[in-house]
């Protein structure tokens, strides 16, 4: 079964309507970033997406818009697969993501419409990560080295479903997050934030067998596609993240970046989209790992 879970970043979409009455991060802050227009970023992504292993290139610039806010712009370029170069999309060359770390922007899902199917990853992970350190930024509560703050998610679970192909497909997480260290002297702080299952399951009641925790934790993952022969390939879950992020003092970009994120589930191939009439259930881990470095 092809899945789809890199999306779950969506979420952060939703986040400013959550956190809007928090106030702005202070210089004082070690996550802070102090954006300097016409600055220069450049990223080497490499991947495992279960057996595809990958690596491409992000190439960035900070900008600012008309209203005088900052952001930064990047272009996906240089895919490899075992060392080879694989040519993305025509459409790729013109396309553009926006991103930013200020606290006081809200962040915003990037049009995928046009995007080369084999950069989708790459992109939602990449958002991830600026999600994860501008929510951190945004709630203010890690200023020293061991602070912890856990947040709840009070959204619904986020969706990646087409409504053609992908009938359903959602998660739920909430993030437990740690400034692990601060690091005057390396000019670095690290942040990690655990993308958990919320303690009661956001996940609508789609079938019985779907309400049975496949972890240790309740379901936090679903998908229901049609498959080629008019079956339903569906399947639930747990599903994690742990974002490991390392910022420079100097002006809070990011430095380097991990990702380690595996969908512990079980998958059944069914007769009819209510999920009654299934085979026998099968056992698959998903297993992704992402790595961002910044090029000197």
């Amino acid at each position: 079964m092809k899945v789809q879970v890199a999306t779950v970043c969506l979420l952060a979409c939703a986040w400013p309507s959550v956190v809007g009455g928090q106030a702005p991060a202070t210089k004082t802050d070690p996550l802070h970033r102090q954006y300097r227009e016409g600055e220069k970023l450049v990223y080497r992504m490499t991947g495992i997406n279960e057996n595809w292993h990958y690596e491409v290139v992000a190439s960035g610039v900070v900008k600012k818009d008309a209203a005088g806010r900052f952001f930064e712009e990047y272009q996906w370029e240089q895919m490899k697969t075992g060392g080879q170069e694989i040519p993305l999309a025509a459409s790729m060359a013109d396309y553009r993501q926006r991103l930013t770390l200020d606290p006081a922007e809200n962040p915003s899902a990037p049009d995928l419409t046009k995007v080369d199917p084999k950069a989708i990853g790459p992109i939602t992970d990449l958002m991830t990560f600026y999600a994860d350190l501008w929510l951190a930024n945004k709630l203010g509560q890690l200023k020293k080295a061991g602070d912890h703050f856990y947040f709840r998610n009070p959204m619904p679970a986020s969706s990646w479903a087409d409504g053609t192909h992908v009938l359903v497909g959602m998660s739920a997480i909430d993030f437990d997050m740690t400034l692990k260290s601060v690091d005057a002297a390396a000019g670095t702080a690290v942040l990690e934030v655990k993308h958990v299952p919320p303690e009661k399951s956001a996940l609508p009641d789609k079938a019985a067998w779907m309400q049975v925790p496949v972890g240790t934790a309740p379901n936090n993952w679903m998908t229901v596609a049609r498959s080629a022969e008019g079956k339903f390939d569906a399947g639930v879950g747990e599903e994690t993240f742990t974002d490991e992020i390392t910022i420079s003092l100097a002006d809070g970009h990011i430095l380097s970046a991990t990702m380690d994120n595996p969908v512990k589930t079980i998958e059944r191939v069914c007769e009819d989209e209510a999920l009654t009439r299934c085979g026998d259930a099968k056992p698959h881990l998903i297993v992704r790992k992402i790595e961002i470095a910044l090029q000197k």
